[in-house]
């Protein structure tokens, strides 16, 4: 599968490196122009290019950039592919957004009625990058984490889904992309490492008005 990534921090970067140990081809960009990823892209197996380049390239792609940038992204070309949405929400970096805090809507749904033609999953955003790197087990192992996702479309999540596999954790799916609120910043499921089934308890323990 090819796999585009818009965003080149710890997230892209960290998706970018275990895609690519997955069998995955994978190419990054970000906002200063490919020349800028040379040794990024060397170091992890990856090809660099714009971001118009890596959503062309991608098959699926991958959003990691801060969320105030999330209008950034090109829209007629995400038409139809499956765009994961690894954002959080922190006000401190990307300055209040009213509807936010109201509770009003998600980090997802926002960025999905930016590409209203896109099948977006949340995914990888309730995880720290470093755990993403080392936490990895075969299928079956006691200590194997798991990784939450939500979507509307059951292809992108089946995708997600294999992709979470792949890179050696289970998966959890937390419902429709408006239930995405319950592994985002302060929920019991973000960043912590859990199993599948204390990963569903998280879930399901989740209260939004206590955010």
């Amino acid at each position: 599968m090819k796999i585009g990534i818009i965003g080149a921090g710890f997230v892209g970067r960290a998706v970018g490196k275990l895609a690519v140990k997955a069998g995955h081809e994978v190419m990054l960009s970000n906002s200063r122009g490919p020349q800028t990823l040379f040794s990024t892209g060397y170091g992890i197996g990856a090809r660099v290019g714009t971001t118009e380049e890596a959503i062309a390239f991608g098959d699926v792609v991958v959003v990691a950039i801060p969320l105030a940038a999330y209008a950034s992204i090109p829209v007629a070309p995400l038409a139809g592919k499956i765009v994961i949405d690894a954002n959080n929400y922190y006000f401190e970096r990307d300055s209040h957004i009213a509807a936010l805090d109201r509770r009003e809507t998600t980090t997802s749904e926002m960025l999905a009625a930016h590409l209203p033609a896109a099948r977006i999953v949340k995914a990888f955003n309730a995880v720290k990058m470093t755990d993403l790197e080392v936490d990895g087990r075969p299928a079956g192992a006691a200590d194997r984490k798991a990784l939450p996702l939500a979507g509307d479309d059951a292809e992108g999540k089946a995708v997600v889904a294999g992709l979470y596999e792949a890179f050696g954790f289970d998966a959890v799916d937390a419902g429709p992309l408006a239930e995405g609120w319950r592994f985002e910043r302060d929920m019991p499921a973000y960043c912590t490492r859990l199993g599948k089934t204390d990963l569903e308890r998280a879930l399901a323990a989740a209260l939004r008005a206590a955010a």
